[in-house]
């Protein structure tokens, strides 16, 4: 007995396609490898979106702070530079990290489908000031 596996559609270029979901992340606003990947039509493949990320070219250009890991944390070693800027950045935007972790729950991107769908529209500086 032959058994036929059916792939689902993949994106034509997988990279592109992160890159495109990376740059969508709003300022204040945080997604995991996972999420991203998933966005992408890439599901399980968060692995990818780190290697995208860290491979993509000079001058392109992609809030690459924004993405943690998917309990939350930041993925770089803690007291190294990296891990420093993705922090800073993080908390320039009104994140708030509390020992390399962010609070998914109210950062993360359209976690809250009530608050998107319902939720008034609110402009970058005032989101910026509630979230502190």
């Amino acid at each position: 007995m032959s058994h036929t596996v059916v792939q689902d559609k993949l994106p034509q270029d997988p990279a592109a396609a992160i890159r495109a979901v990376v740059a969508r992340i709003p300022a204040g606003s945080v997604a995991s490898y996972g999420e991203i990947a998933q966005r992408a039509g890439l599901p399980r493949r968060a692995r990818l979106v780190g290697k995208v990320l860290r491979d993509t070219p000079d001058g392109v250009r992609l809030p690459w702070h924004r993405v943690l890991r998917s309990d939350g944390r930041i993925a770089f070693a803690p007291r190294t530079a990296p891990f420093r800027e993705q922090r800073a950045r993080l908390i320039e935007e009104g994140v708030r990290v509390l020992s390399g972790k962010v609070d998914l729950a109210r950062y993360g991107w359209d976690r809250n489908l009530d608050a998107a769908l319902w939720a008034p529209p609110v402009s970058e500086s005032s989101s910026k000031r509630s979230r502190r």
